[in-house]
């Protein structure tokens, strides 16, 4: 039987958006799981639950038989022809971008009262992070990442650690995770990439010079957890690649990453003066395997993935994320007063939630645990700070109130953060 991995965060979303008179809308990167979220596991759900298979429509737009249904000529008279009674019905809709004038289509199956409406999207007309604004405020977006590592131990024969390994090399896409062999994984990443999710990019935003653009995602691939901005990156392309790309360019091309959710971006937030920074800022990419296949494998710093993933979880679960900037005035030599400024590698937030958080693969030293809770101990708030690493073997707190956990602990544990 062929292996199917539960998506319960996702399918609880659903479920608690279920008849609220929005359309609900699964977002997220290509091949992330959304079409058997909404086709499989949700309907599933419904079928479980006592809903009619007949009060159950749907359609998916991308298969050759489906083609007429494009035209919402076509497509409305036929779906209005399926409401037979003033049941409830629910209308589930992938690949929804290929349906002409959808957003008017789907404005008006959710003027009806007896229609709850899902969809999803994933090629790069769809893939907009503002595609909830398209909907006039009734647009319920629900956004989706590729596995988490919780997700991808669901499924994976082996222990945590050297599910850690495979999953910091070759990523979360669902569709990877469940190939046989490294090489399937690898040339499935690599067809990804360039079949999938750069030929959407480029088609959807005309973009002429795609070598250029293709060399920007390597020189990110090659940085994530630093901080940089446009003029930096324009500085690399010229001294690098004698390159007269232009920092204009550079950010719409990092924009059109963005849209197409390859990449997302970390603010830097000045703790002491409560105020964003502006650039530089750090960029993280959604999959480590996709990331990874972009670079040929190389660059395989665990300190960096480590962190990477760190930030997908904390996005995954909801938390707005910043990178924490603190100037501090210190004693330098010859008793000179030096400005010095500190980093937290996040600053994470939901309602009234709040957590500061270092990543520290190994700490080994006093002095490297002295060094990773340094901007801590000058933080005036009572909001918990916690360390991450690889190397303490339970969680525990230190005398200045500080929580150290392992990184499996933290993946493994939804609510790890409130331990």
């Amino acid at each position: 039987m062929e292996k199917q991995i539960k998506r319960d965060y996702y399918l609880g979303q659903l479920i608690n958006r279920r008849g609220n008179g929005l359309i609900k809308i699964v977002t997220g990167i290509r091949r992330c799981g959304k079409s058997f979220l909404l086709r499989t596991l949700f309907k599933n759900y419904l079928l479980e639950n006592g809903v009619d298979k007949e009060h159950i429509i749907e359609i998916a737009f991308d298969l050759f038989d489906n083609m007429e249904y494009r035209n919402p000529k076509v497509f409305y008279p036929w779906i209005k022809e399926q409401l037979k009674d003033e049941g409830k019905y629910y209308i589930l809709l992938d690949e929804v971008q290929m349906l002409d004038e959808f957003v008017s289509v789907l404005n008006g199956l959710a003027d009806r009262k007896n229609c709850d409406v899902y969809v999803t999207g994933s090629n790069a007309k769809f893939l907009s992070r503002d595609i909830t604004t398209e909907f006039g405020g009734r647009g319920d977006e629900i956004h989706m990442y590729p596995l988490s590592f919780s997700e991808f131990m669901s499924v994976y024969d082996g222990n945590r650690y050297d599910g850690w390994n495979e999953y910091i090399t070759y990523g979360g896409i669902p569709l990877v995770v469940l190939a046989e062999t490294e090489e399937q994984k690898i040339s499935l990443l690599e067809s990804l990439l360039k079949e999938t999710y750069i030929r959407d990019i480029v088609k959807r935003n005309k973009i002429r010079n795609v070598g250029e653009m293709e060399a920007l995602l390597d020189v990110l691939a090659s940085a994530i957890g630093s901080l940089t901005n446009p003029n930096k990156l324009q500085n690399t392309f010229k001294s690098v690649n004698k390159s007269k790309i232009t920092a204009t360019t550079i950010t719409k091309y990092i924009e059109y990453l963005e849209d197409a959710f390859l990449i997302e971006d970390a603010n830097r937030y000045d703790i002491k003066g409560k105020s964003y920074i502006g650039t530089p800022l750090k960029y993280y990419f959604m999959d480590m395997g996709l990331r990874n296949s972009r670079i040929s494998f190389r660059q395989m710093e665990v300190t960096h993935s480590m962190e990477n993933v760190i930030y997908n979880e904390l996005r995954m679960r909801g938390f707005h994320v910043d990178v924490g900037n603190l100037t501090v005035i210190e004693n330098g030599k010859e008793g000179k007063l030096v400005k010095k400024h500190l980093e937290v590698d996040f600053i994470c937030s939901k309602g009234a939630k709040k957590y500061y958080i270092q990543s520290a693969y190994m700490l080994g030293t006093a002095e490297k645990t002295a060094q990773e809770i340094r901007p801590f101990l000058k933080i005036n708030d009572s909001f918990k700070k916690i360390v991450i690493t690889s190397d303490t073997p339970k969680p525990f707190y230190s005398e200045e109130g500080i929580l150290f956990m392992n990184v499996y602990d933290f993946l493994l544990h939804p609510d790890s953060l409130e331990m």
